[in-house]
């Protein structure tokens, strides 16, 4: 793991179960997270099993009580968790590898309060007028979750202390710009579920109050594609400002975290290249142009790119 205490079996069979889980249902992250060494890569694959036990509840066929409930006591186990009271004879497994990666990493665990949080406002069926309340939710549901990511990462040596001091805020910026894009990619599946993220004001701008569910074509009368180049001018800038962390991390962290959005910011240009297409199914990347990301990722182009744009920035601002 870190180098200091060797993990026992039972802990190292607790993060098996966690990177189970996350190669099954999380493919762009698993496809990221396989960049990391080892050690960082089982404490996000525990951060992804815990996630993704909060979303199955939210997302479930439960009555809105039966889910409250479910995630009160899942808010309980990760306070458990905070407390180091969780033996690694425990019969979690998650609660046993996300305990360890506690031990081992810095990780903000208040962040996943924020998750259950966000997660309960789908619950109750929150909608939002404007992006600065569809900005809440973002932040609890994926914001909390790149700053998470951030106390698995670390920062690199040597980064001045200012942008290292800003690291949490690029990670939660990139959080909000790859849940937007999620909103985007999935209007038609979310409509058929009775829920609608896009802000109230942005669709009424754009003649699409009426909604997308049962739509497999723009309403009729709306500005659909405008809407979406609008979502999308403000994901390319959350993305613009988030990628600002990539030079502060070291290279494999990097790679991963260029990996991971450099896939959801092709999948935000394949949107804004068609944006019906949304309505019409889940538009997703093909494995090969997710590998040739990670490979870009991994070679720490994306990382120079935005170190040489950041340069050129400063040097203009002293001209």
């Amino acid at each position: 793991m870190d180098g200091s205490v060797p993990a026992s079996a039972p802990v190292l069979a607790a993060y098996r179960y966690c990177e189970a889980v996350t190669g099954q249902q999380a493919r762009n992250f698993a496809y990221g997270i396989r960049l990391l060494p080892v050690e960082k890569r089982q404490a996000m694959s525990a951060l992804y099993a815990f996630s993704r036990r909060v979303d199955d509840i939210g997302d479930g066929a439960l009555p809105a009580d039966t889910k409250r409930e479910r995630l009160e006591e899942t808010r309980a186990l990760l306070a458990r968790i905070h407390g180091e009271e969780i033996a690694e004879d425990d019969t979690d497994p998650v609660a046993v590898a996300l305990s360890d990666a506690a031990r081992r990493f810095p990780i903000p665990l208040g962040g996943l309060d924020e998750l259950i949080d966000g997660v309960l406002m789908d619950v109750r069926g929150a909608s939002y007028e404007t992006w600065g309340d569809l900005k809440v939710y973002c932040r609890c549901v994926a914001g909390a979750i790149g700053r998470l990511s951030l106390g698995v990462f670390g920062t690199v040596e040597g980064a001045g202390e200012r942008e290292a001091g800003r690291a949490a805020e690029y990670a939660d910026t990139l959080g909000l710009a790859l849940q937007l894009t999620n909103i985007l990619r999935d209007i038609r599946e979310d409509a058929e579920g009775g829920r609608t993220y896009l802000p109230a004001d942005d669709l009424a701008k754009f003649g699409c109050s009426a909604g997308f569910r049962g739509v497999e074509h723009p309403p009729e009368g709306s500005d659909f594609n405008g809407l979406v180049h609008y979502e999308v001018r403000r994901a390319q800038a959350l993305f613009a400002s988030g990628f600002r962390l990539l030079p502060l991390l070291d290279r494999r962290s990097g790679a991963c975290v260029a990996a991971m959005a450099g896939i959801y910011r092709r999948l935000l240009d394949r949107i804004a290249a068609e944006p019906a297409a949304v309505l019409r199914g889940r538009v997703s990347l093909p494995g090969r142009e997710k590998a040739y990301v990670a490979v870009r990722g991994l070679s720490g182009l994306d990382a120079r790119h935005v170190s040489r744009h950041l340069s050129r920035q400063a040097a203009r601002g002293r001209a």
